[in-house]
């Protein structure tokens, strides 16, 4: 499978890469906002792009045309203000979806936020914008009739261990962390199950592996 990693430079986007080119499933291409990212992706033989999500629509579309399948891992990171996250996680997954749909692009996994359907959460100082653009971008992508799978999960930690996970559809049963491998490790299982194909994945640390807790969750 042709897979392009949207946000591939970013923690989840790495492991993401390095676990597709360690695997014979997954042909990954990296998306990359800066010439001087490469050399990560060269040392793991994975060809990358120079593209920005703040380029035209028509650009994005000869960008991700030809793939099987899109990560959309992107964020404008918790450095930025508001408006570049309305910029990168919503307008910019929503130049994704639009292109993958014209280019026939028709597997879309995101990479969301635990809570982006549960507006009294988004209290915390600052994070409404990031919640409201992660909800608009799930909706959106919930509209376009993709092979859609959205990933939610709680607060990410760098530990390096995949561990075991829980995935819910109610975000209140999770726990409060998940290591971002964990998430990395879903998305690889959940691109090669077409049953996950339409479902929405609230996700933290559990007590099952991720491919246990993914077959948990389609049986409930």
């Amino acid at each position: 499978m042709n897979v392009l990693i949207i946000g591939a430079n970013g923690k989840i986007g790495r492991i993401v890469a390095q676990k597709m080119s360690a695997s014979e499933d997954f042909e990954p291409t990296a998306l990359i906002r800066k010439e001087e990212q490469k050399s990560y992706f060269e040392n793991l033989n994975v060809p990358t792009i120079v593209e920005s999500l703040e380029s035209a629509e028509k650009t994005i579309e000869e960008t991700i045309n030809g793939f099987d399948a899109i990560v959309f891992s992107a964020g404008s990171g918790g450095s930025t203000g508001a408006d570049k996250t309305i910029e990168i996680d919503l307008y910019g997954a929503t130049k994704v979806i639009d292109a993958a749909k014209s280019q026939g692009v028709n597997r879309f996994v995101m990479v969301s936020a635990a809570f982006s359907d549960v507006p009294e959460f988004w209290s915390a100082p600052g994070m409404k914008p990031y919640y409201i653009a992660k909800h608009l971008a799930d909706k959106e992508l919930k509209r376009s009739k993709l092979n859609y799978t959205i990933l939610r999960p709680v607060r990410l930690t760098d530990d390096e261990a995949v561990g075991e996970i829980a995935i819910q559809s109610d975000p209140h049963k999770l726990n409060k962390e998940i290591p971002r491998p964990a998430v990395a490790e879903t998305i690889l299982e959940v691109l090669r199950d077409r049953n996950t194909h339409g479902r929405v994945m609230e996700m933290s640390e559990g007590d099952l592996s991720v491919r246990e807790a993914i077959h948990a969750f389609l049986r409930a």
